[in-house]
């Protein structure tokens, strides 16, 4: 009943962009994965504008190369990367809010639209496992979005979700100080290894993040999977701002 007065006295303001969120139309309107999302997260207030702008790449333009800057020696060169979302409007807003903001139960929701559209192109694996924070960074933002993403993503898939799987064999930078190009491959070369905790030899494993632009994150990731015995591996982030496509499956 509290809530509810508050709510008339304090209208609510949309999670993505902060402007008055329109709370009749956000259950109603929106078919399919949308009301999924409101129907586990109803907790969560968007407006019709940032509704609308969430609208993913079309199935055929959801498949990458992991970097976008291949070299001659790449161990795994034809590593898939999955991206749904292009990485702009409320797309872009929600991981700026969930990664700078705060805004934990929105990167819940990108895990939920990523996963079902995975699930409704058909994608399977053994288990889902996010890319490992920095100790510091984990610290400072309470949380890892990757992992909150791969929740959603293990449970639509109805696969296991193995969130301490990969670990940081060392802290690095922020990939977004860093100039694109290879000094982001040198900041997280080898930094990543597989718990002694986890087997994950002979699994097929999907590799979540939020963000992908040059890959060499989730590359790095994918690298010491193999190298622990994994038989195949999908990179998965919710958003990109890749131009060219690879319309190959996974």
């Amino acid at each position: 009943m509290i809530s509810e007065i508050m709510g008339m006295i304090l209208p609510p303001v949309c999670d993505i962009c902060g402007k008055l969120a329109d709370a009749d139309r956000r259950m109603t309107g929106y078919a399919g994965v949308y009301r999924k999302v409101f129907e586990t997260a109803p907790e969560l207030h968007i407006c019709g504008k940032c509704l609308s702008e969430l609208c993913p790449q079309d199935t055929g333009e959801r498949w990458f190369l992991c970097l976008s800057e291949p070299y001659a020696t790449d161990p795994i060169p034809a590593q898939r990367l999955y991206i749904p979302f292009p990485y702009e409007g409320s797309a872009g807003r929600m991981v700026s809010a969930f990664k700078f903001g705060g805004k934990k139960d929105l990167a819940r929701l990108a895990g939920i639209l990523t996963g079902s559209l995975m699930a409704e192109d058909g994608i399977a694996a053994d288990i889902v496992i996010p890319v490992p924070l920095s100790s510091g960074r984990l610290r400072e933002r309470g949380y890892n979005q990757a992992a909150e993403i791969a929740k959603p993503v293990s449970s639509l898939l109805g696969i296991a979700f193995a969130p301490d799987a990969l670990i940081r064999k060392r802290n690095t930078g922020k990939q977004s100080e860093l100039k694109l190009g290879f000094d982001r491959y040198d900041n997280v070369r080898n930094a990543f290894a597989v718990s002694d905790a986890w087997d994950v030899e002979d699994l097929t494993v999907i590799l979540t993040d939020d963000v992908a632009t040059t890959g060499f994150t989730m590359h790095e990731a994918a690298v010491a999977l193999y190298e622990a015995g994994a038989a195949k591996v999908l990179c998965a982030a919710f958003a990109g701002n890749r131009l060219v496509k690879n319309a190959e499956p996974f």
